[in-house]
């Protein structure tokens, strides 16, 4: 008999009165999955090989807009989910009514995978994924997400735990390179298993639908900084294995889900990978080609939900990264993400009332982090000659100096499509992680250009990982008058033009293991912030999340 080896994932939910839903699952053998709903919805696929590993996206339709339905899986036509003996509540898939104008949006990103819970202390705190599963368990009628945004490193691929680290040992040598990190396709799957097999995170994937994008961390840190780095890597005996296997793995267990069925059907990788006795030599060669040739994939996409539309953003493998014309995405991409942002404007039926642009890395920093970032961007580029541009580019490797500010263009084409994107709308957030803290940063025009939307940063990160104190304090200081001078200083030696636009931070830092809310309704928009907060049982069963923040973004009204 087939078994469940990961999943289900409930990955999209339509939110235009189709009643159709996907859910992701991996099994142990070629199989028939099926997703069966109490209300006689649902749907099924043959599973598709990859590397050894077979996995299938169940198309779901039928399913009644305005209703919760509870769903099981099955494998042959056997039951392997809801699990034997399960504490858990039914998974369910909640489908929204067409024309809906509210929705609930819960995002975060950085999560390293937790030590099982008969390990006992958790080293970096309590999940912020498993304590928000804990909640919905315990009252599954309550209020609840519509849609959870992981904004990027879903798994660690160069940081690996204990348990991962032994288990790499027993298969290779790890004095040598890339020594305990994930080398391969089969390593990377082991990372999956071990992230998404965690009991509450199973469950709550498999009953919140998600949305992913990846970050560096994803491939390896740090994954195309610069164009003298991607040579380095290149010249290596482990990286291409590297890369196209975390490509090949990212597209199978993230990309996939986060597409819709009509996305799904017009994908030719996708039908050759579904046709394929054997889909290793076709995924392998897509992965090929999307390294060495980013503009030929797009990763970046688009989701609706009610009047909230999601732009996710690439901002890894779309770069341009010629030193003297670095680009966050390269053109294609940005007129795509333009193209998104700006259709039908307000329109009832075609436009919206939020733009949300999901980007693993802020756009708005710390004050004296975005401006050091500026000039070294500059140095690097030879705006001080060739001995700074060589500092500079040892800076940037150091000090991970590679957010919109250190694509100076970008930053400012950036700002240019928040501002024309927020003509008539409400609010334009952009929604990001990476940078292990939280905040809120408003931004600000000059006066007679402020665009109608209120235009905001939100960062939320880690869900589940650490900062040394050293760097809170740097990001502290970061956001200080003090920090604000010196970053002048800064800007000032790369020759930087002074910024178009001004921000403050109006909520944080916060630090910790942390999960934002975005709550839209018609025009109006609400954020709160939970942080995990542990318990005292050895099994971290009583974490709990504590509200830090809970204010109005806007009533609606524009701003201009």
């Amino acid at each position: 008999m087939a078994r469940l080896r990961l999943g289900p994932l409930l990955r999209y939910v339509d939110w235009k009165s189709a009643g159709t839903a996907t859910v992701w699952v991996e099994s142990d053998r070629p199989a028939t999955a099926e997703v069966r709903c109490e209300d006689g919805a649902g749907g099924e696929a043959r599973t598709f090989h990859v590397a050894g590993h077979h996995y299938a996206l169940v198309p779901v339709t039928g399913l009644t807009p305005g209703t919760t339905t509870p769903y099981e899986v099955l494998l042959d036509g056997e039951r392997v989910w809801p699990l034997p003996d399960s504490a858990y509540p039914p998974s369910v898939i909640d489908t929204p009514e067409g024309g809906r104008p509210s929705a609930r949006i819960t995002f975060g990103s950085c999560r390293w995978a937790a030590p099982a819970a008969d390990h006992g202390h958790d080293p970096v705190g309590p999940d912020a994924l498993d304590t928000l599963a804990t909640r919905i368990a315990r009252d599954p009628a309550a209020e609840r997400p519509d849609v959870l945004l992981l904004l990027g490193d879903q798994v660690y691929a160069d940081e690996v735990s204990d348990a991962t680290k032994q288990y790499l040992a027993e298969r290779r040598d790890l004095d040598e390179p890339p020594g305990p990190q994930v080398a391969n396709y089969e390593e990377y799957s082991h990372l999956y298993d071990e992230s998404w097999l965690d009991p509450d995170v199973r469950w709550l994937l498999s009953t919140v639908p998600s949305c992913m994008i990846f970050d560096d961390h994803d491939v390896i840190d740090d994954w195309n900084t610069s164009e003298s780095w991607v040579s380095d890597m290149r010249a290596t005996d482990w990286w291409n294995e590297r890369i196209l296997s975390g490509l090949m793995s990212y597209w199978v267990y993230q990309h996939l889900g986060n597409l819709s069925p009509d996305e799904l059907a017009a994908d030719p990788l996708y039908a050759a990978v579904r046709n394929s006795d054997d889909a290793t030599a076709e995924l392998r060669s897509f992965a090929e080609r999307a390294d060495k040739d980013p503009v030929s994939v797009r990763w970046s996409y688009r989701r609706d939900f009610g009047r909230a539309r999601l732009l996710m953003v690439d901002t890894r493998a779309a770069r341009v990264l010629d030193e003297q014309n670095r680009q966050m995405v390269d053109a294609e991409e940005a007129a795509w993400l333009r193209e998104q942002a700006l259709e039908g404007g307000t329109d009832p039926d075609t436009g919206c009332d939020h733009v949300l642009v999901g980007t693993s890395l802020p756009w708005l920093l710390p004050h004296l982090i975005q401006d050091i970032e500026g000039w070294n961007a500059a140095l690097s580029r030879g705006e001080r000659g060739p001995r700074f541009a060589r500092l500079g580019e040892s800076i940037r490797r150091h000090g991970d100096l590679e957010h919109w500010a250190a694509f100076p263009a970008s930053f400012d084409w950036m700002t240019d499509l928040v501002a024309e994107a927020g003509r008539g709308r409400s609010t334009v957030c952009v929604l990001s992680g990476d940078v292990h803290h939280a905040y809120v940063a408003e931004a600000r025009w000059p006066d007679g250009e402020q665009p109608d939307a209120h235009i905001v940063q939100l960062t939320c990160s880690p869900v589940h990982n650490s900062v040394p104190s050293s760097i809170k304090f740097g990001f502290r200081f970061g956001w200080s008058r003090t920090g604000r001078v010196l970053g002048r200083v800064f800007a000032r030696h790369g020759r930087l033009p002074k910024p178009r636009i001004t921000w403050r931070r109006s909520g944080g830092p916060w630090f910790g293991n942390q999960l934002m809310t975005l709550t839209v309704d018609g025009r109006t928009a609400r954020l709160s912030l939970d942080q995990a907060q542990p318990g005292e049982k050895a099994d971290r069963s009583d974490a709990r999340l504590e509200t830090m923040y809970d204010e109005r973004l806007t009533d609606g009204a524009a701003r201009g």
